[in-house]
């Protein structure tokens, strides 16, 4: 978090020195400085509030019901709650909070910290796999803890968010007071071009976003293959794959979701097939090793 408050800083600095010296600023007036600070601040305040909601926001919007010692007492439910802890043991974590809930199979991780998180799995998972593919899919999601996903793709989409703030008022206000020639204060032109400049910037926003999305897959799989076996996080996937349909999670939880949407560049999870390549491939890289 520092180091990522720390480059937001450096962004904001080389967006303040990069205006002066085009001389873009002296069509922002005096407002200039406040409003690389009243970016910052909405831009970021809104990931951070979404993160630190997270899981409390999971659990309502998935109905979600956490695991209690008396769940325990069920064989499976047991096995579930045991495999979590082991896993979690061996990647270094505190045991996640565990839920289950109704839907099609999937599953997915959430929290703001390491230490507080849920991992959360649906019936449908539970019915349709064996343990060695469940395994799979745990650690996977464990991985999406350890590796810190929640909070990196929480704080990237809050740098975005401020420079989307930013550049759409920067462009706005350009375009109104250079091309329309309006020099008492903002005009329709500022508040038309910053509604799209917003729109725009938005949509390659979401491509950035939905790239690193992506990567964060491929980094889950390959924690899950440290933590339990190459071979199980394949077979997993490879059942996602059998399935005719597999429904993804709401817009909120998609990232985190073991399967997700492959729509290209606004995708949040590579293709199955892709996935299965990149943990074969590097099973035989550490084979030949």
């Amino acid at each position: 978090i520092i180091l990522f408050l720390l480059t937001n800083l450096a962004v904001m600095a080389v967006l303040l020195i990069s205006t002066k010296l085009l001389g873009i600023d002296a069509y922002l007036g005096s407002n200039y400085n406040g409003l690389l600070l009243f970016a910052l601040l909405l831009g970021m305040g809104g990931s951070f509030i979404s993160l630190l909601l997270s899981k409390t926001l999971a659990i309502r919007s998935m109905r979600v019901r956490l695991l209690t010692p008396e769940d325990l007492s069920d064989p499976e439910t047991y096995w579930l709650a045991q495999t979590i802890a082991t896993i979690s043991q061996n990647a270094g974590i505190k045991v996640p909070d565990i839920g289950i809930y109704e839907g099609a199979p999937n599953a997915f991780a959430t929290g703001y910290d390491k230490d507080n998180a849920l991992v959360a799995v649906s019936t449908g998972l539970l019915h349709i796999m064996d343990k060695e593919e469940l395994e799979g899919v745990l650690a996977h999601e464990i991985g999406h803890i350890a590796n810190g996903d929640m909070v990196t793709l929480s704080l990237l989409q809050g740098v975005i968010n401020a420079l989307i703030i930013f550049l759409a008022r920067v462009i706005g206000s350009v375009i109104d007071k250079a091309v329309f020639k309006n020099r008492d204060g903002y005009g329709i032109a500022y508040y038309l071009f910053v509604f799209v400049a917003e729109m725009v910037l938005g949509i390659v926003a979401s491509m950035i976003v939905m790239w690193f999305s992506r990567y964060r897959e491929y980094r889950a799989d390959e924690a899950s293959a440290s933590l339990v076996g190459t071979d199980k996080m394949v077979k997993a996937l490879k059942r996602l794959q059998s399935l005719k349909e597999n429904p993804p999670l709401p817009k909120e939880m998609a990232a985190f979701g073991i399967s997700g949407n492959f729509s290209s560049l606004f995708s949040s999870h590579p293709p199955l097939e892709q996935r299965i390549e990149n943990l074969l491939g590097r099973k035989k890289s550490l084979y030949e090793r």
